[in-house]
Formats: C-alpha cells, structure tokens, sequence
C-alpha cells in the first residue's frame, strides 16, 4: 500500500481553511516509525475565539438549527455515504496518525463512523415533545430545542469514532460544534471537516482547531460563547474540565478512564473466552478505555488458563499497522510507550511474574510494546488499580462469585466490564451488581450508535450513543396555553 499524499494541515474556521494566526505549527508523527509526516496548525486562544464566534454566529442566525429535523437528517445522511465513498483515505489516515492496523481501521473505525452518522441522521427526524395531562384548563407541551454552540474536545486513540459519537448527535439537535482533536492525531478530523462541507452542512456550523490542550483546548473550554462540553479523555483532565465548566454553568458530559474487570466464571467456555480476553486487552494496542486490562479467573480454571494465554498471546501478529495481517500495531507516542514500560517495570518490583511480553518490540524506529500478561500481582497494586492504556493484562484467581465482584469492583473506574459464563441466570446477576456503564456477556466491545455507553464513578458521567445521547445536546422547554 502506498503512503496517502497529506497536504499540511489548516485550521477550518467558518467553513474557510486558514492558518493560525500567529502562524504555529506542530508536527504529526507516524508512530509506526517514530517519523514526522506533516505539519499542523497550532491555534491559540485568537484563533479559537473566531472559531467559536462563527459557530455562534451560525447557530443565532439559524443557518442549521432554523432547519427541519428532517432536512438535517438528510445532510448527515450524506456524510454517512462520503465516509463510505472515502473509507480507503480515512482507513489510511487513521492507520497513519494513530498506527492502528489497517485492517482495523477499515473494519472498526470507519464503518462505526458511517454507522453514527446514520443513526444520528434517523434520530434527526424523530426529535419531538411531547403533550402532557394536567388539571389546569390549558394545553400544556414540551419542545426540545439545540443548546447552541458545543464544544467537542476528543482523544487520541479513536480519533474519527469519538469525534463522529459527539458532533453526530450534536448536529442532530441542531447545534453548532468547535472540535478540538488531540494534537498527536488531528489529521481524519481536518479531512472530516472537508467532508462535512462537502454533505451540505453550511460554513460555521462545524469548525476544527487543532492545537495543543493547555492552549487551545482550554481557551475553547473557558470561552463564554460555548454552551456544553462533550469531553473524552483522562480522569485528571476530566476533573479540570468540570470544574470550568461548573463555573460558568455550562452542561459537560465526559468519558473517562477506564480499568475494566472480565470475569472468567468456572463454567465459561474457555476457547470463546479466550478470545474475548485476548481481544479485550490487545484492541487498539490496549489504548482503549473501554479495555479489559484486569482478568480475574475463578480459581479452579485459573492455572489452565494461564497456559492458554502463555501459548496464544505471543502468537498474536504485532508489527506494521499497513500489513493487512496485523492485529497489533505501535503505541499511538513515545510518552505512551515509556508509561507501559514504567508500569511493567512496577509489576515486577511489586512481585509480579511476567508470564508473556514484557518488553519493547524493536521495529522500524516505531513505539511498539509486545502483548504481556502479568500473574501473581495482589489487588492493592498498583498496576492492577490503575489505568494503563497499554497491551498489558493482569491476571488473579478468585474463590467465590462476591470475591469476585469485590474485586472487580474494587478500583475507582466504571466504565466497562465483561462476564465469561454459560450461565444465564449468573449473567444476569453479575451484570446487576457491576459498577460499570456497560457490561458485555461472553464477548468483548460489542458497540453501536444504538447502545448508550459511558462510566460512574471516576469514568465520567452522561451517555453517549442511543437516543439518550440527544438529552445531553438538548435543551427542554414548557409551553402551557390558557384553554379559558
């Protein structure tokens, strides 16, 4: 496969390509390579207060809110089929600025932000009140309304899923949006912005700085025209962004950190399970925070378990994310790469027996980590209790189901959590106790823009996916019309 021509990236402001204002760029690195590819623009406070005062300008003067749901659904309907009719570019950009496996990027994140448009673009049509009983002699209803301009700030491990999962529902309601994606992977956000012109949606209504989060995403996230904040990323952060936010009053929803727990109960049917704790922790070079980096295994299947994985784990291909054959590709950064090195480091100060991995996998220059299964850990570690983001698993036997759920309800997050059973009435009851936004049963990351996700406790708050996502974008008012 060739590389993709990229030309240097732009800010796009008011539905213009413009560089930034004091002219700062940033490099984009291939982390596949440990390359720069391109350069950026590199907002800064100016750059981002004209972005957001073109969504404001948009939004008042009703260019899309003053739309029918129907005719917005139909533009997003259209972005839906350019994604598809520019899978390959999109495919190869993502592989290139995040070092997903091609092949990953083709099956997961591109068809899965085809998918949101769409769903997004149905729900668009349906957007209604509702009329309500009361005693008074009067016709009482309600209108769901946009609440104006969103600021969507994304991460950067599913650069075009987690910008498509905000700016979809948002664009719905008839919102305006100002993207802030993460400076180490701009590049699908500013091809998107292209493509959402190109489907129809006026100039402003959606506007792309890049730039770096101290700068332009805190001028963004303290700037008095935003209305709401939609957030993905680390708990720290996260903690940030809602007390900004909470002065100035403004709505926020944010996912978090996660440190999912997949439960492997004694009656699991271990060749399916296998697959479904392989896939948990390796998906996305483990840099999912919807992963399940913490196994805990019933302990009568706990030893032969370990085995499994001590064979099938270092048989999974790692390598260059453009061979179509690779299911593991390099860590997104060389910041990334240490943090997994310092935390495997850790484990094995802390007792723990690297039963497969355990070190850098020298490739090209790139940033890549080999699959490592951690035994022998206890739970106060360190490196069980806190969010990796890496290709590491830690494994620990269990004696009874309430042992179990103490411990994989034992951390801070709650955000994803998974059940291995052949049990139904089990399932069913675990699933309940789980402090988790979503629980899978015999699988792992099955998702669609039709099941609502996001976390409780330290993993953030609000909903995003499902008709639930437009109660986050919307605003609800009463009208009561005197019958007398």
């Amino acid at each position: 496969m060739s590389p993709i021509e990229i030309e240097p990236g732009r800010l796009f402001v008011g539905g213009q390509w413009r560089e930034a204002a004091d002219g700062a760029r940033t490099e984009v690195v291939d982390p596949s390579r440990g390359a720069v590819v391109t350069t950026v623009a590199e907002a800064g406070a100016a750059d981002v207060d004209a972005a957001v005062r073109a969504a404001r300008e948009a939004f008042d003067g009703g260019a899309w809110s003053g739309l029918s749901g129907r005719e917005r659904g139909r533009i997003l309907q259209r972005v839906a089929e350019l994604i598809r009719e520019n899978a390959d570019e999109l495919a190869q950009l993502e592989s290139l600025d995040v070092g997903k496996p091609i092949s990953l990027c083709h099956a997961v994140d591109v068809t899965n932000a085809a998918n949101d448009y769409e769903y997004f673009a149905a729900l668009a049509h349906s957007l209604d009140g509702a009329v309500r009983n009361t005693p008074m002699n009067a016709l009482a209803y309600t209108k769901r309304e946009p609440l104006g301009v969103v600021a969507a700030i994304t991460p950067f491990n599913f650069p075009l899923i987690l910008s498509g999962s905000k700016i979809g529902p948002a664009l719905a309601a008839g919102n305006t949006v100002v993207h802030k994606p993460a400076d180490e992977t701009p590049l699908s956000a500013l091809y998107m912005a292209g493509l959402l012109q190109r489907a129809g949606v006026p100039d402003g209504v959606v506007n792309v700085v890049t730039g770096t989060g101290p700068v332009a995403g805190e001028a963004l996230l303290r700037h008095r025209g935003v209305d709401k904040v939609a957030f993905t990323g680390s708990t720290a952060i996260g903690r940030h962004v809602a007390a900004v936010a909470g002065e100035a009053l403004k709505p926020v929803t944010m996912e978090l950190g996660g440190n999912a727990a997949n439960i492997v109960f004694e009656d699991a049917d271990l060749e399916k399970a296998v697959g479904a704790i392989i896939k948990a922790f390796v998906f996305n070079t483990g840099q999912f925070c919807m992963g399940g980096p913490r196994l805990l295994v019933a302990r009568s299947v706990h030893s032969t378990l370990l085995g499994i994985l001590a064979d099938a784990v270092p048989g999974v291909p790692v390598g260059d994310p453009r061979d179509p054959g690779t299911v593991v590709g390099p860590m997104a950064g060389e910041k990334h790469l240490k943090k997994v090195e310092e935390y495997v480091d850790l484990a094995r100060k802390e007792g723990g027996r690297i039963v497969c991995g355990g070190e850098r996998l020298d490739l090209d220059g790139g940033f890549y980590y080999k699959p490592t299964v951690i035994a022998d850990l206890s739970n106060d570690s360190r490196v069980v209790q806190e969010e990796i983001f890496g290709p590491v698993l830690t494994v620990q036997p269990f004696d009874t189901e309430d042992e179990a759920l103490a411990l994989a309800n034992s951390t801070p997050y709650g955000l994803a959590s998974g059940v291995q059973t052949t049990n139904l009435a089990r399932a069913h009851r675990v699933a309940d106790r789980l402090q988790a936004g979503i629980v899978w049963v015999n699988d792992w990351a099955m998702l669609d823009p039709a099941v609502p996700f996001g976390g409780v406790k330290d993993s953030g708050y609000g909903r995003e996916y499902g008709p639930e996502a437009l109660d986050a974008y919307t605003k609800v008012k009463s009208v009561v019309v005197s019958l007398d």
